[in-house]
């Protein structure tokens, strides 16, 4: 029973480490500028629009699908930034076990 012991302090420490890794990817922003810095947009780390900056010469009449474009590919370029952040931050918090629980039913990070 002792390894039953020290398999379940194993199992609170990576616990700890995953929390903590979840309460640093609260305080991520990403950032993702597109059209050569025409528009920017972020992030937060729970994938929320937080800003959008928009050039002044895309606000004329008739740049309206420009704009909307701009804004599609800025925050699918931004959410993959925010993937690869957030399953960084938790194989780096699993280290070793990362590998083993990412083939795991509801442990994909």
């Amino acid at each position: 029973m002792k390894d039953l012991g020290g398999l379940m302090k194993q199992a609170q420490a990576m616990q700890q480490k995953l929390a903590d890794a979840q309460a640093r990817l609260a305080e991520v922003t990403v950032e993702s500028s597109v059209g050569g810095g025409m528009l920017t947009l972020s992030l937060n780390g729970a994938g929320d629009l937080t800003k959008v900056t928009v050039d002044d010469s895309l606000l004329q009449p008739g740049e309206g699908e420009v704009i909307a474009d701009l804004i599609v590919a800025a925050h699918a370029d931004a959410k993959r930034k925010l993937d690869a952040k957030r399953e960084q931050m938790m194989q780096d918090a699993m280290g070793p076990m990362a590998g083993m629980m990412g083939g795991l039913p509801g442990m994909k990070f």
